[in-house]
């Protein structure tokens, strides 16, 4: 939820100001009518009395001048006391808010398990910090740009103004607790830096990490990257799979990003606890109870099995790539 601060700011400064310029009005109207004087002496006689100066009269006043002086010099130090009082309570409002928004910030932080650290809020990491809140999933961005740090707030987004390459930024983020971490600054030189320090901090998370040149990949891969992705080389593939196989293209979009027509492609784990264990496909009743499709299993040697037969057993710790309906699939998912 975004703030509503700087409005209620404006609304005190645009009265201060129309208070200001009522009052000005009021001791120029004042002097012309009373004193007869010229507008600019009019004005004058206005300004050096609202603020108090101490300057000699332009010319003596009669006695219904100076009680008109008299209501001025109560009106300006009336707006005077009123100006005062609200920049203070701006200031000390906005101080409070600032400290109670940062120990806030500092305790959502610290109480984040489970979830993904995105260092660099670029063209890329904006995508996925967008695909992550659309599913509702706990996340935190490392970034020290002012411009990225501003749209950060604007989204009301999880942040550390940090520099992502530092140990204290990525233990602040929580990586000790962190289920994986996209590596997403501009240089692959970083990506690969911090690759080799999360890895070396937690050596069980998941590390995605971008790579704007292709020949680097493979070092991201020896420095720990769980998955290497190359945005240019996957635009072109993409590319080319759309001059190709249009219907195939349009079928994959529709089965994992169109959320219209409510279905979703999904990766679900059979746990040691599990009752699936050592049942075949068909013995699970997964397609019959749930209406899901699978496509593939992951065994935990990492053969992955496309287009299971129903007699393939299921084992601990298998992964299972299923499509289906959102409800049927988060229905399925509480019983693997």
């Amino acid at each position: 939820m975004i703030s509503n601060k700087p409005d209620v700011e404006l609304h005190h400064v645009t009265r201060l100001v129309n208070l200001f310029g009522i009052t000005i009005l009021y001791g120029m109207a004042g002097y012309f009518l009373i004193e007869h004087m010229t507008l600019f002496e009019s004005f004058y006689m206005t300004m050096i009395t609202i603020s108090s100066v101490g300057f000699s009269e332009i010319k003596p006043l009669s006695i219904s001048g100076r009680i008109h002086t008299v209501i001025l010099i109560v009106i300006g130090i009336s707006i005077g006391t009123y100006t005062i009082g609200i920049l203070v309570h701006m200031l000390v409002e906005g101080e409070i808010s600032k400290t109670f928004g940062r120990k806030r910030l500092e305790k959502l932080i610290n109480e984040l398990k489970g979830h993904y650290i995105i260092c660099g809020y670029g063209r890329i990491g904006k995508i996925v910090c967008k695909e992550l809140a659309a599913e509702d999933i706990t996340f935190i961005v490392i970034e020290q740009d002012n411009e990225a740090v501003e749209e950060l707030e604007e989204q009301n987004y999880l942040f550390l103004k940090m520099d992502a390459t530092s140990e204290d930024a990525l233990i602040k983020a929580g990586i000790m607790n962190a289920r994986g971490i996209v590596t997403a600054v501009d240089s692959d030189a970083n990506n690969v830096f911090i690759t080799l320090t999360a890895k070396g901090m937690n050596p069980s998370i998941f590390i995605v990490a971008r790579a704007s040149d292709e020949r680097n990949e493979i070092k991201m891969k020896r420095a720990g990257a769980s998955r290497v992705v190359s945005p240019y080389t996957m635009g072109g593939r993409r590319i080319a799979q759309v001059l190709k196989r249009p219907t195939v293209v349009d079928f994959i979009d529709i089965a994992m990003m169109d959320s219209n027509l409510g279905l979703i492609m999904e990766e679900a784990q059979i746990t040691k606890d599990s009752s699936l264990i050592g049942k075949t496909l068909i013995q699970s009743n997964l397609r019959k109870d749930f209406g899901i499709i699978i496509v593939a299993i992951k065994k935990i040697n990492n053969d992955m099995i496309f287009n299971p037969m129903p007699t393939e057993k299921l084992e601990a710790n298998d992964i299972i790539v299923i499509l289906g309906k959102q409800e049927d699939v988060k229905r399925m998912n509480s019983i693997v």
